[in-house]
């Protein structure tokens, strides 16, 4: 079934590698002018502007820190000068700066919570009050606005090792839920996504050789998962296809969630 986008505007934060590339570009190839955030990789952001654009759709680069207010306001007022709407947010952008907890760092903390829950919190703001200052777009959605929180199966599976990551993730997750609870009465759509094990520089040495056999073992499905996989779902709770789904996270995990482990009774 063919989804289209067109006439829509979003915009995917952390869009310059990973998933947030892959989902920028999703979205383009389904008719959306999109907006396409990075923070310090300027020239791989450039490059799929101009890929979009040459493919004949619209699309623009545009700086920002989402973890700085000003920056996060000055990114959304950027984006409604270029296309003068806005109607879907991909709240993507997260990093990792994994250590032992007793090892781990109250800066390291800090940078993970205030890019992965706060930089969520600001653009899940900014994207709503400007649903709510240009009202309904009945000819372009059903909805008067939809936002796609990109969240992890660490939102559900603790990840020792990694406190700082999985408690931004667990927050994510209520913030997703907390805001749904709020404005679902505006006819504003809000909805997650738990990436499990996908291929993408961040898990780069996690999915090759040896460690992607033992990686393997914790997927039932048995692949480890490809950045289209996780854009396809972002295209779809974007649609109206998934109009009746609000407040829920959609887990692109293989299974990984389903504790594998437990196959043979732990």
């Amino acid at each position: 079934m063919h989804i289209s986008l067109e006439k829509q505007v979003a915009l995917v934060t952390g869009a310059s590698s990973g998933l947030g590339y892959a989902s920028a570009k999703a979205l383009a190839a389904a008719g959306a002018a999109v907006v396409v955030n990075y923070r310090s990789q300027a020239e791989p952001a450039e490059a799929l502007v101009n890929e979009i654009r040459e493919a004949g759709g619209q699309a623009v680069a545009i700086e920002a820190d989402v973890s700085q207010e000003d920056a996060v306001d000055a990114m959304f007022a950027e984006a409604i000068d270029t296309f003068g709407a806005l109607d879907i947010l991909v709240a993507n952008s997260g990093l990792q700066k994994d250590a032992a907890i007793a090892d781990m760092t109250l800066d390291d903390w800090r940078t993970v919570l205030d890019v992965n829950l706060t930089g969520q919190f600001l653009c899940a703001r900014a994207a709503l009050r400007q649903f709510a200052r240009q009202g309904p777009r009945p000819w372009v959605s059903r909805a008067n606005g939809k936002i796609i929180h990109m969240s992890s199966v660490h939102q559900l599976i603790p990840w020792a090792g990694h406190v700082n990551y999985a408690a931004s993730k667990g927050g994510v997750d209520l913030l997703m839920r907390s805001i749904a609870q709020e404005v679902g009465e505006q006819r504003i759509r809000v909805n997650g996504i738990a990436p499990g094990a996908i291929r993408t520089a961040i898990n780069e040495q996690a999915t090759q050789g040896e460690a992607a056999r033992d990686l393997l073992r914790l997927i039932p499905y048995g692949r480890i998962g490809d950045p289209q996989d996780v854009a396809n779902a972002v295209v779809w709770l974007a649609s109206d296809l998934s109009d009746y789904v609000h407040g829920t996270t959609l887990f692109i995990d293989g299974g990984m969630s389903l504790y594998p482990e437990f196959r043979d009774n732990g």
